[in-house]
């Protein structure tokens, strides 16, 4: 038998799952039996006054992983890491620069000004499609630079990418992470060499991109292959669903991401204006938008109600009346202080006054605030929706939700209420499987 060993890793924890094709399974796509064989903690870290990831550590777990996997099985034949996108490793020759910043640091907001000076918005839109996110690469690559800290790197590796490094020591750029940068050309699928000239960026950490599928060197005898190292991309890959062009996908953890597939990346004004994105898949673009997700569920869960289940959250949620909607993207939502006050402000708000119109304070229970935030993410998949089928001409159907807010019974039911869709919530490790997918397809090709 032939094995694979996807590394999947979040933002709050990373899993190594080992797969190989069921007994009897058709194809394509082909159906895999896994077993996750570790696990361990992840998480941003406030060191002097930044947000920052400890990368080092996240290296050593991902070798400490493998080890028990090739101790558990002998027949592994290939190993792929996925993260989240747009964050990365700056390198000189072979020692890292740190810290590694998180995107949820601040630090970017003071250059977006700048850098668009150099590129209007709109001209960025049209020339790679990326949605406007104060912490995508490009902002972060023009702080570095300005602060001194590209002088003498050599290499940009986006998180994945690094990971990979450390094990084969080969230093490969892969698309569908790319694409998350904001420097990807939208035509011609490689980085935008006008936009790196005009804000100064060193054209030389910029090489040629790789696909997924590429395998890039070895490990302990393993082959070690390109994903789509951006987690959204191999989850995509990883959902089992029809091509009929009605279907749209939520990828449900930190973050949601609620997109669909076309052809091409649409950066059109009504894209621009609904800020959708346009990122890579394996043959296709995923036109899809960011909407803070499970982040805001496991904030108030650390604040509110440590020692609840998700099933006792779930009952003082139905027994709650709150019918308060906030914006689920709120900016004062990304990296609070309290989760619970930044809710209490926007409840507020929301509600027409400091305490809401009767005086009180608008949110009382944990009920309160766990029904709010729920309706409120419902709602924002209620309004991408509608945006992203006013701009691509498609009629959604049928919404496929997966990853771990696809457990949340009460998300899906009012998302199926608030949208008018039909909703198919598949609990599965779907980003694991698209690895797992891509690692197979490599194998038969080579």
């Amino acid at each position: 038998m032939r094995r694979y060993l996807a590394i999947d890793i979040g933002a709050s924890s990373g899993r190594h799952i080992v797969g190989w094709t069921a007994e009897g399974s058709a194809s394509p796509p082909p159906a895999f039996e896994t077993r996750e064989v570790y696990r361990f903690a992840n998480g941003v870290q406030r060191v002097n006054g930044h947000l920052i990831w400890d990368i080092l550590h996240l290296a050593e777990e991902v070798k400490r992983g493998i080890d028990l996997a090739l101790a558990e099985y002998d027949d592994i034949v290939s190993l792929s890491v996925d993260t989240w996108g747009i964050d990365y490793v700056l390198l000189r020759g072979d020692e890292e620069v740190l810290p590694c910043y998180s995107y949820r640091d601040s630090r970017t907001q003071s250059v977006v000004d700048e850098v668009h000076e150099k590129v209007p918005f709109s001209e960025l839109y049209r020339r790679t499609g990326s949605q406007f996110q104060t912490f995508n690469s490009l902002y972060q690559w023009y702080w570095d630079m300005k602060e001194g800290r590209l002088d003498g790197v050599t290499d940009v590796l986006m998180i994945p990418e690094y990971l990979m490094y450390r094990l084969c020591g080969a230093k490969a750029r892969e698309f569908t992470n790319a694409t998350t940068t904001g420097l990807v050309n939208a035509g011609t699928l490689q980085f935008d060499r006008e936009v790196i000239a005009r804000t100064g960026l060193p054209d030389r950490l910029f090489p040629e991109l790789a696909q997924p599928g590429t395998v890039i060197g070895t490990y302990r005898g393993l082959n070690v292959v390109l994903c789509a190292t951006h987690d959204t991309a191999s989850a995509v890959e990883g959902i089992p669903m029809p091509d009929t062009g009605h279907e749209a996908y939520v990828s449900s953890g930190t973050w949601s991401l609620l997109g669909t597939k076309t052809p091409a990346p649409l950066t059109d004004e009504g894209s621009e204006a609904a800020n959708y994105s346009n990122e890579g898949g394996p043959g296709y673009n995923r036109y899809q938008k960011n909407i803070t997700g499970m982040w805001l569920v496991n904030r108030l869960k650390d604040e509110l109600a440590p020692d609840m289940s998700f099933a006792e959250l779930d009952a003082t949620v139905r027994a709650s009346t709150c019918d308060v909607l906030i914006n689920a993207n709120d900016p004062r939502l990304t990296a609070p202080e309290s989760m619970r006050a930044a809710f209490d402000e926007a409840a507020a708000e929301a509600a027409g006054g400091p305490q809401g119109r009767a005086g009180t304070p608008v949110l009382q229970t944990v009920g309160d605030y766990f029904r709010c935030c729920y309706r409120s993410l419902a709602e924002s998949y209620r309004i991408a929706l509608a945006e992203l089928e006013a701009n691509t001409g498609k009629q959604i159907d049928e919404l496929y939700i997966v990853g771990g807010g696809a457990k949340n019974t009460f998300i899906n039911e009012q998302t199926a209420l608030l949208t008018g869709k039909r909703v198919t919530a598949l609990p599965i490790e779907a980003t694991a499987l698209g690895n797992l997918r891509i690692q197979l397809e490599a194998d038969t090709q080579t």
